[in-house]
């Protein structure tokens, strides 16, 4: 062992300053090439310098030595090996008789900024220089009346990312999994390009060694490279499909277990939020199917400490830019973003949206026709759900005018937690008088359905909550098809306010059978032709 830290001490002299001449000469020629990074191989034998044996077993060099290699140290034999271990380190040597490191070792750590935690490259909080944003009002969708406008909420936000990376051409990276144009981002190729300092071909598209978007089919990297970014005091956003953010589930948990611990940490610096945005979601998938179809990385993020984690669902194109811009504002969070890349309506004018998207919830007033206590509340968190909740609000105007119906949109899926579990929460006075204390509530959700009951468990109309959600239903079918397979179409969610609005049920009986129908000649329609209804496809709020 002796030998090795010799050896290995020298080699480390000799790597480092391999590292130094690689990038002395990549800051003298002012363009980066692809490095040959010095690596080290070291092999030792496993558990090397730990008990040999144990109850007559090898354990040094063998797979014993993983984890707990001296267990139940109330047996003598067991208490004699693992003191001996111990004293094989001779701590007499490095320790006083108090517990003190000796002074001549207590000398050779450095000292002031010399120090790891002192270094700001270890503290990026230090570091960290504010990010100039372009004004994302001046990106906004015209909206004259509500429902009636489309466009493609992702396509709209790469021109707002476009323009921050030209403002912020050394400290702003767009992370994503071989993504960035599929996402609808390809703007933000207007002003830079993919990182790469290989050898390009003529068929290459956007690579060059000083880009600005690191793609490489590999969430894993993705992660880990936001992460170094942002703990070096950069700024960055992590772009993917909503199905496969899952395959870093374990290192984002670390990640947050990380800011939580810092919190508590006087001299550790706020660091730039990771910002997730993840789009081709659930409700989208129209050529890849069911193994592209998940929405459960919101539940994996739910569970953290409400310290740092924020989840916003953007309804339209206003609302994401007015999300974007405070996510990136933001530090000290993980911040998951859920937006829809395909043609979808607008519904909210840029002074509307960042009204709503600041207050998390809210009535959507031009939506709902109650006056007082309405009949029933719908309920809405998603763009796909807002869609299917106002075309069945329409289909109750209609059918059923005399029903009072309340429209609330949730943003900001915080908001449904009590306010002692989130700072964001709604306390029972403002949730009951949103959702009412005792009304039908028909809630439909992005996600996981289980999840809003997780959220609302304690509140006071917990009992009338019926919530429509993603149940692991789905196929490479029509947008439509994926949310009648799920029970959140229109249609459904109809059928869900006759079943429980009091009384309703035998008045509105033909109406419900309306209802089936019409979700048998629209699953007709699919299976025959490929495509959805017009009506459907084509919908627009009519009001």
């Amino acid at each position: 062992p002796m030998d090795m830290h010799q050896r290995m001490a020298a080699l480390l002299e000799l790597v480092l300053d391999e590292i130094a001449e690689i990038q002395g000469a990549a800051r003298k020629k002012k363009r980066a090439t692809r490095p040959r990074w010095p690596m080290i191989v070291m092999r030792t034998p496993k558990g090397w310098t730990g008990p040999k044996e144990v109850d007559g077993l090898p354990v040094e060099g063998t797979w014993r030595s993983h984890q707990v290699p001296v267990d139940n140290v109330a047996k003598p034999e067991h208490l004699r090996i693992l003191s001996e271990w111990l004293r094989s380190y001779r701590p007499e040597e490095l320790f006083d008789d108090n517990g003190a490191l000796v002074a001549e070792l207590a000398e050779l750590p450095p000292t002031g900024r010399r120090r790891m935690s002192a270094n700001p490259h270890a503290n990026g909080g230090e570091l960290t220089q504010e990010l100039r944003l372009p004004d994302f009002r001046d990106f906004a969708s015209k909206v004259e009346k509500p429902g009636t406008t489309f466009d493609e909420a992702t396509k709209i936000l790469g021109q707002f990312l476009r323009d921050v990376i030209a403002q912020n051409p050394r400290i702003f990276r767009l992370m994503g999994p071989d993504e960035t144009a599929s996402n609808r981002l390809s703007a933000v190729f207007d002003v830079t390009n993919r990182t790469w300092l290989a050898e390009t071909l003529p068929v290459d598209d956007h690579l060059a060694p000083d880009g600005r978007v690191m793609e490489v089919l590999s969430e894993h990297l993705c992660q880990g490279w936001l992460e170094g970014y942002l703990l070096t005091g950069r700024h960055g956003l992590f772009t993917c499909y909503e199905a496969f953010i899952h395959i870093v589930d374990a290192m984002f948990n670390q990640h947050a277990k990380w800011l939580e611990v810092t919190n508590r940490i006087p001299w550790r610096r706020p660091i730039p939020s990771f910002n997730y945005l993840l789009t081709s979601h659930v409700w989208r998938q129209d050529h890849n199917g069911f193994t592209h179809q998940d929405p459960g990385f919101i539940d994996v993020v739910m569970n953290k400490k409400a310290e740092v984690v924020r989840v916003y669902l953007a309804p339209d194109t206003n609302c994401l830019l007015s999300i974007a811009d405070h996510c990136l504002k933001s530090r000290q969070y993980v911040n998951v973003i859920v937006a829809g890349k395909q043609r979808s309506l607008n519904y909210l004018t840029m002074d509307e949206a960042i009204v709503h998207c600041t207050r998390g919830i809210g009535i959507w007033d031009w939506a709902s026709n109650d006056t007082g206590e309405p009949d029933v509340v719908m309920a809405c968190a998603g763009d796909i759900p807002t869609l299917e909740t106002l075309a069945a609000v329409d289909l109750i105007r209609k059918h059923l005018p005399d029903l009072k119906v309340r429209v609330i949109n949730v943003v900001d899926l915080m908001k449904l937690q009590p306010e002692a579990e989130h700072p964001h929460g709604l306390s029972d006075a403002e949730f009951d008088a949103l959702f009412t204390a005792g009304r039908p509530v028909i809630f439909a959700y992005h996600g996981y359905p289980w999840l809003i009951h997780r959220l609302t468990y304690r509140r006071t109309n917990h009992k009338n909550l019926h919530v429509r959600g993603y149940k692991e239903q789905g196929t490479t079918t029509t947008p439509f098809d994926m949310v009648m397979l799920n029970d959140l179409d229109r249609f459904h969610l109809v059928m869900d306010v006759i079943d429980r609005v009091p009384g309703l049920g035998s008045r509105a009986a033909h109406v419900r059978q309306h209802m089936e129908d019409e979700r048998l000649r629209h699953r007709q329609y699919t299976r025959e032709h490929g495509e959805d209804v017009p009506d459907v496809r084509d919908w627009t709020w009519p009001y």
